[in-house]
C-alpha cells in the first residue's frame, strides 16, 4: 500500500513539473499586435505607438489586425492571404506588403518586415 501511494505521489510531482516547464517555455512566444486602421489621406495605415506609419518592422511573430474599411490582402514572396475586416492573422519572419482588396491607385501600400 505504501509503495502504491509513493508511486502516485511521484507521478503527480513529475506531471506537475512537466506542466510548469511547458508553461514557461511558451511565455516568450506570444505574438505582438499590429493594427491596420482607416485614416485619410491614404486610406489605411499601421498604428504604431499611437502614430500612423506606412512601414513597420517588428520582432515576430506578430498578430496583424484589420480595422480598415474593407478586407486586406497580405502578400509575401511565397503566398498571399486575405484578412477580412475585424479579423486578424499571425505573421512570422519575412517581408510583407499589405494592401486593400480592390484598392484605388492613390491608396497606401503598407510594407511590413517581421524579424
Amino acid at each position: 500500500m505504501k509503495i502504491l501511494a509513493t508511486v502516485f505521489v511521484l507521478a503527480a510531482l513529475a506531471l506537475g513539473t512537466g506542466q510548469a516547464l511547458a508553461a514557461s517555455s511558451h511565455h516568450n512566444s506570444a505574438p505582438r499586435t499590429l493594427k491596420v486602421v482607416m485614416h485619410d489621406p491614404g486610406c489605411h495605415w499601421f498604428l504604431v505607438h499611437g502614430k500612423m506609419r506606412t512601414t513597420a518592422s517588428m520582432k515576430g511573430p506578430i498578430r496583424l489586425q484589420d480595422f480598415d474599411e474593407a478586407a486586406l490582402k497580405v502578400a509575401s514572396r511565397t503566398k498571399s492571404r486575405i484578412v477580412r475586416m475585424g479579423r486578424s492573422v499571425i505573421l512570422h519572419r519575412g517581408r510583407y506588403v499589405v494592401m486593400m482588396v480592390g484598392q484605388a491607385s492613390d491608396d497606401n501600400y503598407l510594407k511590413l518586415t517581421v524579424r
